[in-house]
Protein backbone atom coordinates (compact mmCIF):
# COMPACT_ATOMS: atom_id res chain seq x y z
CA UNK A 1 0.00 0.00 0.00
CA UNK A 2 1.82 3.40 -1.11
CA UNK A 3 0.85 5.26 1.86
CA UNK A 4 2.59 3.12 4.22
CA UNK A 5 6.08 2.82 5.08
CA UNK A 6 8.69 0.76 7.38
CA UNK A 7 7.45 2.63 10.86
CA UNK A 8 5.21 -0.07 12.10
CA UNK A 9 3.51 2.14 14.43
CA UNK A 10 2.91 5.22 11.79
CA UNK A 11 1.47 2.37 9.70
CA UNK A 12 -1.22 1.51 12.15
CA UNK A 13 -1.97 5.01 12.89
CA UNK A 14 -2.61 5.71 9.20
CA UNK A 15 -4.33 2.77 8.89
CA UNK A 16 -6.83 3.49 11.38
CA UNK A 17 -7.39 6.86 9.86
CA UNK A 18 -8.57 5.45 6.32
CA UNK A 19 -10.77 3.00 8.21
CA UNK A 20 -12.21 6.00 10.06
CA UNK A 21 -12.69 7.46 6.72
CA UNK A 22 -14.38 4.50 5.08
CA UNK A 23 -16.98 4.40 7.81
CA UNK A 24 -17.53 7.90 7.60
CA UNK A 25 -17.82 7.61 4.14
CA UNK A 26 -20.36 4.99 4.21
CA UNK A 27 -22.24 6.77 6.02
CA UNK A 28 -22.44 9.85 3.83
CA UNK A 29 -23.08 7.39 0.80
CA UNK A 30 -27.37 7.45 2.06
CA UNK A 31 -26.92 11.28 3.12
CA UNK A 32 -27.86 14.36 1.58
CA UNK A 33 -26.06 17.09 1.74
CA UNK A 34 -26.80 19.14 5.04
CA UNK A 35 -27.19 22.21 2.68
CA UNK A 36 -30.27 20.98 0.63
CA UNK A 37 -33.85 21.87 1.81
CA UNK A 38 -37.01 22.71 1.56
CA UNK A 39 -39.15 20.07 -0.04
CA UNK A 40 -40.69 19.49 -3.56
CA UNK A 41 -42.57 16.88 -5.30
CA UNK A 42 -42.56 17.59 -9.31
CA UNK A 43 -43.13 13.92 -11.12
CA UNK A 44 -42.71 13.93 -15.08
CA UNK A 45 -46.00 13.25 -16.72
CA UNK A 46 -46.83 9.57 -18.34
CA UNK A 47 -46.97 11.43 -21.79
CA UNK A 48 -44.55 13.61 -21.26
CA UNK A 49 -44.34 17.63 -21.37
CA UNK A 50 -44.78 20.05 -18.27
CA UNK A 51 -46.69 19.18 -14.86
CA UNK A 52 -49.13 21.67 -13.82
CA UNK A 53 -47.59 24.36 -11.77
CA UNK A 54 -44.05 23.72 -13.03
CA UNK A 55 -43.69 27.54 -13.66
CA UNK A 56 -43.86 28.03 -9.72
CA UNK A 57 -41.25 25.49 -9.35
CA UNK A 58 -38.35 28.89 -9.27
CA UNK A 59 -36.38 28.22 -6.22
CA UNK A 60 -32.61 26.55 -6.79
CA UNK A 61 -32.44 23.13 -7.11
CA UNK A 62 -36.28 21.86 -7.62
CA UNK A 63 -37.10 20.69 -11.45
CA UNK A 64 -40.46 20.49 -12.95
CA UNK A 65 -39.45 17.64 -15.12
CA UNK A 66 -37.51 14.32 -15.17
CA UNK A 67 -36.44 12.14 -17.74
CA UNK A 68 -34.03 9.30 -17.75
CA UNK A 69 -30.66 8.70 -20.21
CA UNK A 70 -32.69 5.67 -21.30
CA UNK A 71 -35.18 7.87 -22.94
CA UNK A 72 -32.96 9.14 -25.32
CA UNK A 73 -31.32 5.57 -26.82
CA UNK A 74 -28.45 5.28 -24.46
CA UNK A 75 -27.27 1.98 -23.52
CA UNK A 76 -25.60 1.01 -20.21
CA UNK A 77 -23.21 -2.11 -21.66
CA UNK A 78 -19.70 -0.17 -21.06
CA UNK A 79 -18.78 0.13 -24.81
CA UNK A 80 -22.02 1.31 -26.60
CA UNK A 81 -21.05 5.28 -27.33
CA UNK A 82 -23.67 7.32 -25.94
CA UNK A 83 -22.08 10.86 -27.03
CA UNK A 84 -25.08 11.59 -29.07
CA UNK A 85 -27.77 10.69 -26.14
CA UNK A 86 -26.19 13.12 -23.48
CA UNK A 87 -26.09 15.73 -26.26
CA UNK A 88 -29.82 15.29 -26.94
CA UNK A 89 -30.85 14.45 -23.47
CA UNK A 90 -29.37 17.92 -22.13
CA UNK A 91 -30.81 20.05 -25.71
CA UNK A 92 -34.02 18.43 -25.25
CA UNK A 93 -34.29 19.25 -21.30
CA UNK A 94 -32.62 23.06 -22.25
CA UNK A 95 -36.26 23.63 -23.07
CA UNK A 96 -37.44 23.66 -19.32
CA UNK A 97 -34.93 25.94 -18.29
CA UNK A 98 -38.08 28.33 -18.07
CA UNK A 99 -41.02 26.25 -16.93
CA UNK A 100 -38.73 24.90 -13.79
CA UNK A 101 -35.99 23.39 -14.95
CA UNK A 102 -35.01 19.77 -15.75
CA UNK A 103 -33.35 16.54 -14.25
CA UNK A 104 -31.33 13.81 -16.36
CA UNK A 105 -31.26 10.46 -14.53
CA UNK A 106 -28.41 8.64 -14.52
CA UNK A 107 -29.48 4.38 -13.69
CA UNK A 108 -27.36 1.91 -13.02
CA UNK A 109 -25.31 0.97 -15.62
CA UNK A 110 -21.81 2.19 -17.27
CA UNK A 111 -22.09 5.17 -19.82
CA UNK A 112 -19.60 5.40 -22.20
CA UNK A 113 -19.91 9.37 -23.81
CA UNK A 114 -17.48 12.06 -25.25
CA UNK A 115 -17.41 15.16 -23.84
CA UNK A 116 -20.52 16.70 -23.22
CA UNK A 117 -21.95 20.00 -21.45
CA UNK A 118 -24.65 21.20 -19.46
CA UNK A 119 -27.94 24.01 -19.31
CA UNK A 120 -28.62 26.32 -16.62
CA UNK A 121 -31.69 25.20 -14.32
CA UNK A 122 -30.60 21.47 -14.77
CA UNK A 123 -29.42 18.49 -12.24
CA UNK A 124 -27.40 15.57 -13.74
CA UNK A 125 -28.15 13.17 -11.42
CA UNK A 126 -26.35 9.46 -10.88
CA UNK A 127 -27.70 6.42 -9.43
CA UNK A 128 -25.17 5.13 -6.78
CA UNK A 129 -24.61 1.75 -9.13
CA UNK A 130 -24.14 4.26 -12.40
CA UNK A 131 -20.95 5.04 -13.84
CA UNK A 132 -20.15 7.29 -16.74
CA UNK A 133 -16.83 6.56 -18.24
CA UNK A 134 -15.21 9.29 -20.30
CA UNK A 135 -14.44 8.29 -24.05
CA UNK A 136 -10.46 7.45 -24.82
CA UNK A 137 -11.20 8.14 -28.61
CA UNK A 138 -9.46 11.60 -28.05
CA UNK A 139 -10.96 12.38 -32.19
CA UNK A 140 -14.27 12.66 -29.95
CA UNK A 141 -12.16 15.98 -27.59
CA UNK A 142 -12.56 18.96 -29.86
CA UNK A 143 -10.14 21.78 -29.56
CA UNK A 144 -11.43 24.70 -27.84
CA UNK A 145 -9.66 28.20 -26.84
CA UNK A 146 -7.20 28.96 -23.69
CA UNK A 147 -8.74 30.49 -20.82
CA UNK A 148 -8.02 34.21 -21.13
CA UNK A 149 -6.78 34.55 -17.81
CA UNK A 150 -3.97 32.06 -18.98
CA UNK A 151 -3.15 32.96 -22.24
CA UNK A 152 -2.67 29.36 -23.38
CA UNK A 153 -2.62 25.54 -22.77
CA UNK A 154 -1.86 25.04 -19.36
CA UNK A 155 0.36 21.99 -20.86
CA UNK A 156 1.52 23.15 -24.20
CA UNK A 157 0.93 26.64 -26.03
CA UNK A 158 -2.40 27.01 -27.94
CA UNK A 159 -5.82 25.93 -27.29
CA UNK A 160 -6.87 23.14 -25.15
CA UNK A 161 -9.00 19.66 -25.79
CA UNK A 162 -12.32 20.10 -24.37
CA UNK A 163 -13.28 19.35 -20.78
CA UNK A 164 -15.12 16.30 -20.36
CA UNK A 165 -18.25 18.06 -18.34
CA UNK A 166 -18.57 22.04 -19.07
CA UNK A 167 -20.55 24.71 -19.65
CA UNK A 168 -20.89 28.38 -19.85
CA UNK A 169 -22.99 31.26 -18.87
CA UNK A 170 -24.97 29.04 -16.85
CA UNK A 171 -27.10 29.41 -13.44
CA UNK A 172 -28.40 27.12 -11.00
CA UNK A 173 -26.75 23.74 -11.98
CA UNK A 174 -26.39 20.70 -9.57
CA UNK A 175 -23.84 17.61 -10.29
CA UNK A 176 -24.91 15.06 -7.97
CA UNK A 177 -26.15 11.59 -6.91
CA UNK A 178 -26.38 8.84 -4.70
CA UNK A 179 -22.19 8.04 -4.71
CA UNK A 180 -22.43 7.40 -8.42
CA UNK A 181 -18.82 7.47 -10.47
CA UNK A 182 -17.83 9.72 -12.91
CA UNK A 183 -14.54 8.25 -14.24
CA UNK A 184 -12.30 9.85 -16.33
CA UNK A 185 -10.36 6.68 -17.96
CA UNK A 186 -6.68 9.14 -17.29
CA UNK A 187 -4.85 6.63 -18.26
CA UNK A 188 -4.44 7.21 -22.25
CA UNK A 189 -4.06 11.08 -21.17
CA UNK A 190 -1.31 10.55 -18.64
CA UNK A 191 1.03 8.54 -21.23
CA UNK A 192 0.29 10.73 -23.68
CA UNK A 193 1.79 13.06 -21.47
CA UNK A 194 4.30 11.48 -20.44
CA UNK A 195 5.34 10.53 -23.79
CA UNK A 196 5.35 14.15 -25.12
CA UNK A 197 3.26 12.82 -27.41
CA UNK A 198 0.00 15.48 -26.88
CA UNK A 199 -0.37 17.95 -29.16
CA UNK A 200 -2.66 20.00 -26.92
CA UNK A 201 -3.40 20.77 -22.75
CA UNK A 202 -5.55 17.95 -21.71
CA UNK A 203 -9.13 19.25 -20.87
CA UNK A 204 -10.10 18.80 -17.59
CA UNK A 205 -12.74 16.89 -15.98
CA UNK A 206 -15.84 19.42 -14.85
CA UNK A 207 -14.98 23.05 -15.88
CA UNK A 208 -18.05 25.56 -14.80
CA UNK A 209 -17.39 28.82 -16.58
CA UNK A 210 -19.08 32.18 -16.50
CA UNK A 211 -21.57 30.62 -14.15
CA UNK A 212 -23.34 31.21 -11.11
CA UNK A 213 -25.09 28.77 -7.91
CA UNK A 214 -23.16 25.54 -8.94
CA UNK A 215 -24.00 22.66 -7.15
CA UNK A 216 -21.89 19.67 -6.92
CA UNK A 217 -22.12 16.98 -4.06
CA UNK A 218 -22.63 13.29 -3.40
CA UNK A 219 -20.55 11.66 -6.23
CA UNK A 220 -17.39 9.74 -6.74
CA UNK A 221 -14.28 11.58 -9.57
CA UNK A 222 -12.13 9.06 -10.29
CA UNK A 223 -9.00 9.59 -13.22
CA UNK A 224 -9.54 12.60 -14.72
CA UNK A 225 -7.17 12.97 -17.65
CA UNK A 226 -5.72 16.20 -16.02
CA UNK A 227 -7.68 18.65 -12.73
CA UNK A 228 -10.65 17.38 -11.78
CA UNK A 229 -13.60 20.02 -10.73
CA UNK A 230 -12.65 23.88 -12.18
CA UNK A 231 -15.20 26.55 -11.09
CA UNK A 232 -13.18 29.27 -13.07
CA UNK A 233 -15.14 32.67 -13.61
CA UNK A 234 -17.58 32.04 -11.27
CA UNK A 235 -19.67 32.90 -8.55
CA UNK A 236 -21.18 30.80 -5.36
CA UNK A 237 -20.05 27.74 -5.88
CA UNK A 238 -20.38 24.66 -3.52
CA UNK A 239 -18.35 21.12 -3.47
CA UNK A 240 -19.77 18.90 -0.88
CA UNK A 241 -19.21 15.13 0.57
CA UNK A 242 -17.13 14.72 -2.60
CA UNK A 243 -14.55 11.97 -3.22
CA UNK A 244 -11.93 12.48 -6.04
CA UNK A 245 -9.95 9.52 -6.64
CA UNK A 246 -6.64 9.38 -8.66
CA UNK A 247 -3.31 7.43 -8.64
CA UNK A 248 -0.15 9.30 -6.62
CA UNK A 249 1.58 9.08 -9.63
CA UNK A 250 -1.20 10.61 -12.41
CA UNK A 251 0.30 13.77 -13.53
CA UNK A 252 -1.74 17.52 -12.53
CA UNK A 253 -4.55 15.43 -11.50
CA UNK A 254 -5.77 18.81 -8.80
CA UNK A 255 -8.82 17.78 -7.13
CA UNK A 256 -10.50 20.84 -6.46
CA UNK A 257 -9.07 23.90 -8.10
CA UNK A 258 -11.26 27.45 -7.63
CA UNK A 259 -9.97 30.08 -10.19
CA UNK A 260 -11.08 33.62 -10.26
CA UNK A 261 -14.47 32.66 -8.52
CA UNK A 262 -16.04 34.23 -5.59
CA UNK A 263 -17.95 32.63 -2.61
CA UNK A 264 -17.00 28.85 -2.87
CA UNK A 265 -17.33 26.60 -0.61
CA UNK A 266 -16.15 23.46 -0.34
CA UNK A 267 -17.07 20.73 2.82
CA UNK A 268 -16.59 17.07 3.53
CA UNK A 269 -14.41 16.14 0.47
CA UNK A 270 -12.33 12.78 0.29
CA UNK A 271 -9.17 13.01 -2.05
CA UNK A 272 -6.21 11.13 -3.13
CA UNK A 273 -4.79 12.52 -6.21
CA UNK A 274 -1.10 13.35 -7.94
CA UNK A 275 -1.03 16.86 -7.55
CA UNK A 276 -2.54 19.52 -5.03
CA UNK A 277 -6.05 18.47 -3.60
CA UNK A 278 -7.10 21.74 -3.46
CA UNK A 279 -5.25 24.22 -5.44
CA UNK A 280 -6.50 27.67 -5.29
CA UNK A 281 -6.00 30.02 -8.77
CA UNK A 282 -6.67 33.10 -10.57
CA UNK A 283 -4.99 33.51 -13.98
CA UNK A 284 -1.05 33.16 -15.29
CA UNK A 285 1.32 36.28 -15.32
CA UNK A 286 0.27 38.77 -17.72
CA UNK A 287 -3.08 37.09 -18.74
CA UNK A 288 -4.04 37.08 -15.54
CA UNK A 289 -3.14 40.30 -14.22
CA UNK A 290 -5.23 41.65 -17.70
CA UNK A 291 -8.18 39.56 -16.63
CA UNK A 292 -8.17 40.86 -13.41
CA UNK A 293 -10.43 38.35 -11.47
CA UNK A 294 -9.81 37.66 -7.96
CA UNK A 295 -10.15 34.62 -6.23
CA UNK A 296 -11.99 35.46 -3.01
CA UNK A 297 -14.09 34.27 0.00
CA UNK A 298 -13.18 30.72 0.12
CA UNK A 299 -14.55 28.21 2.74
CA UNK A 300 -12.98 24.82 3.13
CA UNK A 301 -13.69 22.54 5.70
CA UNK A 302 -13.32 18.75 7.16
CA UNK A 303 -10.84 18.06 3.99
CA UNK A 304 -8.83 14.83 3.99
CA UNK A 305 -5.96 14.60 1.53
CA UNK A 306 -3.33 11.85 0.44
CA UNK A 307 -0.97 13.79 -2.35
CA UNK A 308 2.77 12.38 -1.46
CA UNK A 309 4.41 14.65 -4.18
CA UNK A 310 1.77 18.04 -3.77
CA UNK A 311 -0.04 20.44 -0.89
CA UNK A 312 -3.15 19.58 1.08
CA UNK A 313 -4.26 23.29 0.09
CA UNK A 314 -2.24 24.89 -2.68
CA UNK A 315 -2.23 28.87 -3.39
CA UNK A 316 -1.52 29.75 -6.52
CA UNK A 317 0.98 29.47 -8.72
CA UNK A 318 -1.41 30.89 -11.11
CA UNK A 319 -2.37 33.65 -8.73
CA UNK A 320 -2.09 37.05 -11.04
CA UNK A 321 -5.80 38.28 -10.44
CA UNK A 322 -5.47 37.43 -6.69
CA UNK A 323 -6.25 35.89 -4.01
CA UNK A 324 -7.73 37.35 -0.86
CA UNK A 325 -10.01 35.81 2.03
CA UNK A 326 -9.69 32.22 2.22
CA UNK A 327 -11.03 30.23 5.28
CA UNK A 328 -9.56 26.55 5.92
CA UNK A 329 -10.62 24.46 8.77
CA UNK A 330 -10.43 20.97 10.21
CA UNK A 331 -7.82 19.54 7.69
CA UNK A 332 -6.26 16.31 8.00
CA UNK A 333 -3.66 15.15 5.47
CA UNK A 334 -1.71 11.66 5.10
CA UNK A 335 1.13 11.26 3.07
CA UNK A 336 0.79 14.65 1.71
CA UNK A 337 4.04 16.59 0.47
CA UNK A 338 3.13 20.28 2.45
CA UNK A 339 -0.05 21.14 4.22
CA UNK A 340 -0.15 24.44 3.04
CA UNK A 341 1.54 25.50 -0.07
CA UNK A 342 1.81 29.29 -1.73
CA UNK A 343 3.95 29.79 -4.73
CA UNK A 344 4.08 32.41 -6.90
CA UNK A 345 6.99 34.07 -8.77
CA UNK A 346 8.53 37.62 -10.03
CA UNK A 347 6.62 37.82 -13.45
CA UNK A 348 2.68 37.09 -11.68
CA UNK A 349 2.16 40.35 -9.88
CA UNK A 350 -1.28 39.74 -8.18
CA UNK A 351 -1.40 39.27 -4.27
CA UNK A 352 -2.50 36.50 -1.97
CA UNK A 353 -3.57 38.00 1.18
CA UNK A 354 -6.03 37.25 4.53
CA UNK A 355 -5.62 33.63 4.77
CA UNK A 356 -6.53 31.74 7.44
CA UNK A 357 -6.10 28.29 8.38
CA UNK A 358 -6.80 26.35 11.84
CA UNK A 359 -6.90 22.63 13.51
CA UNK A 360 -5.00 20.95 10.77
CA UNK A 361 -3.67 17.65 11.86
CA UNK A 362 -0.63 15.91 9.30
CA UNK A 363 1.02 12.94 9.38
CA UNK A 364 4.18 12.08 7.30
CA UNK A 365 4.84 15.74 5.47
CA UNK A 366 7.83 16.76 3.36
CA UNK A 367 6.83 20.40 4.99
CA UNK A 368 4.19 21.61 7.36
CA UNK A 369 4.44 25.04 5.77
CA UNK A 370 6.04 25.90 2.74
CA UNK A 371 6.42 29.45 0.57
CA UNK A 372 7.87 29.32 -2.60
CA UNK A 373 8.63 33.09 -4.22
CA UNK A 374 10.36 31.41 -6.56
CA UNK A 375 8.52 28.42 -8.55
CA UNK A 376 8.67 30.25 -12.23
CA UNK A 377 6.99 28.07 -14.73
CA UNK A 378 5.78 31.10 -17.03
CA UNK A 379 3.77 31.03 -19.85
CA UNK A 380 6.13 32.96 -22.57
CA UNK A 381 8.41 35.50 -22.11
CA UNK A 382 5.89 38.81 -22.58
CA UNK A 383 5.71 38.51 -18.78
CA UNK A 384 6.49 41.66 -17.10
CA UNK A 385 10.03 41.19 -14.87
CA UNK A 386 8.46 44.60 -12.15
CA UNK A 387 4.77 42.30 -11.41
CA UNK A 388 5.81 41.65 -8.06
CA UNK A 389 3.70 39.59 -6.09
CA UNK A 390 2.13 40.95 -2.98
CA UNK A 391 2.18 37.98 0.18
CA UNK A 392 0.74 39.47 3.36
CA UNK A 393 -1.70 38.65 6.21
CA UNK A 394 -0.65 34.77 6.66
CA UNK A 395 -2.51 32.70 9.43
CA UNK A 396 -1.88 28.92 10.77
CA UNK A 397 -3.22 28.18 13.92
CA UNK A 398 -3.79 25.10 15.85
CA UNK A 399 -1.63 22.18 13.89
CA UNK A 400 -0.41 19.33 14.63
CA UNK A 401 1.77 17.57 12.81
CA UNK A 402 4.11 14.34 13.17
CA UNK A 403 7.30 12.59 10.87
CA UNK A 404 7.91 15.63 9.38
CA UNK A 405 11.32 16.52 7.54
CA UNK A 406 10.73 19.76 7.54
CA UNK A 407 8.94 22.10 9.79
CA UNK A 408 8.54 25.44 7.59
CA UNK A 409 10.43 26.29 4.20
CA UNK A 410 9.62 29.90 4.32
CA UNK A 411 11.21 31.88 1.21
CA UNK A 412 10.19 35.15 -0.18
CA UNK A 413 11.66 37.94 -2.58
CA UNK A 414 13.96 39.79 -1.69
CA UNK A 415 12.37 42.88 -3.76
CA UNK A 416 9.24 41.88 -1.96
CA UNK A 417 9.69 40.08 1.37
CA UNK A 418 6.34 38.03 2.07
CA UNK A 419 4.62 39.92 5.14
CA UNK A 420 2.27 39.69 8.16
CA UNK A 421 2.67 35.89 8.74
CA UNK A 422 1.65 34.55 12.08
CA UNK A 423 1.78 30.93 13.48
CA UNK A 424 0.24 30.10 16.76
CA UNK A 425 0.07 26.99 18.89
CA UNK A 426 1.93 24.42 16.23
CA UNK A 427 3.38 21.00 17.23
CA UNK A 428 5.89 19.44 14.67
CA UNK A 429 7.25 16.51 15.33
CA UNK A 430 10.16 16.72 13.14
CA UNK A 431 12.52 13.61 12.17
CA UNK A 432 15.95 13.19 13.31
CA UNK A 433 17.90 14.69 9.56
CA UNK A 434 20.75 16.67 9.14
CA UNK A 435 18.71 19.39 7.49
CA UNK A 436 17.66 22.43 8.70
CA UNK A 437 14.00 22.16 11.19
CA UNK A 438 13.02 25.54 9.83
CA UNK A 439 14.35 27.60 6.28
CA UNK A 440 13.50 31.27 6.24
CA UNK A 441 14.47 34.01 3.69
CA UNK A 442 12.83 37.47 3.09
CA UNK A 443 9.89 36.50 5.54
CA UNK A 444 8.72 38.56 8.41
CA UNK A 445 6.16 37.84 11.04
CA UNK A 446 5.23 36.32 14.55
CA UNK A 447 4.91 33.17 16.22
CA UNK A 448 3.40 31.77 19.55
CA UNK A 449 3.29 28.23 20.72
CA UNK A 450 5.57 26.71 18.42
CA UNK A 451 7.42 23.70 18.53
CA UNK A 452 10.16 23.73 17.40
CA UNK A 453 11.09 26.85 17.87
CA UNK A 454 11.05 28.42 14.39
CA UNK A 455 13.12 31.03 12.81
CA UNK A 456 14.20 34.48 14.07
CA UNK A 457 12.28 36.13 11.41
CA UNK A 458 8.74 35.01 12.86
CA UNK A 459 9.30 36.96 16.48
CA UNK A 460 8.41 34.69 18.87
CA UNK A 461 5.75 36.59 21.28
CA UNK A 462 5.78 33.93 23.58
CA UNK A 463 3.10 31.13 24.95
CA UNK A 464 0.35 33.17 26.52
CA UNK A 465 -0.18 35.70 23.81
CA UNK A 466 -3.09 35.67 22.01
CA UNK A 467 -3.40 33.09 18.93
CA UNK A 468 -3.56 34.11 15.14
CA UNK A 469 -6.58 35.51 14.18
CA UNK A 470 -9.64 33.30 12.32
CA UNK A 471 -12.53 35.39 11.26
CA UNK A 472 -15.84 34.69 13.16
CA UNK A 473 -18.46 36.10 10.65
CA UNK A 474 -19.72 34.21 8.10
CA UNK A 475 -19.60 34.41 4.51
CA UNK A 476 -22.93 35.26 2.02
CA UNK A 477 -21.24 31.52 0.44
CA UNK A 478 -22.85 30.16 3.76
CA UNK A 479 -26.26 31.01 3.26
CA UNK A 480 -26.74 29.85 -0.03
CA UNK A 481 -29.06 26.74 -0.49
CA UNK A 482 -30.56 24.31 -2.86
CA UNK A 483 -33.98 23.19 -2.60
CA UNK A 484 -34.35 19.16 -1.64
CA UNK A 485 -36.95 17.82 -3.76
CA UNK A 486 -38.67 14.24 -4.25
CA UNK A 487 -38.83 12.65 -7.22
CA UNK A 488 -40.52 8.77 -6.93
CA UNK A 489 -37.81 7.10 -5.42
CA UNK A 490 -35.18 9.43 -6.23
CA UNK A 491 -34.21 12.20 -3.59
CA UNK A 492 -31.97 15.13 -3.91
Amino acid sequence: MALLGSNPSRNLYVLKLVILWMVVAGLMRAAECTRLRHHGHHRRRPGGGLPAGAAAAGAFGCRAYKASLTDFGAVGDGTTSNTHAFAAAVANLSLYAAHGGAMLFVPPGKWLTGPFNLTSHFTLFLHRDAEILASQDIDEWPIIDPLPSYGRGRDLPGGRYSNFIMGSNLTDVIITGDNGTINGQGKVWWDKFHDNKLEYTRGYFVEIMYSDHILISNLIFKDAPAWNLHPVYSSNVLVLNVTILAPVTSPNTDGIDPDSSSNVLIEDCFIVSGDDCIAIKSGWDEYGIAFNMPTRHVIIRRLTCISPTSATIALGSEMSGGIEDVRAEDIMAINTESGVRIKTAIGRGGYVKDIFVRRMTLNTMKYVFWMAGNYGQHPDDKYDPNAIPIIHNINYRDVVAEDVTIAGKLEGLPKAPFTGICLSNVTVDVVKSKKLKWNCTDVEGVSSAVMPTPCDSLRDLGADDAPCPFPTGSLPIETVAFQECQYGRVKL
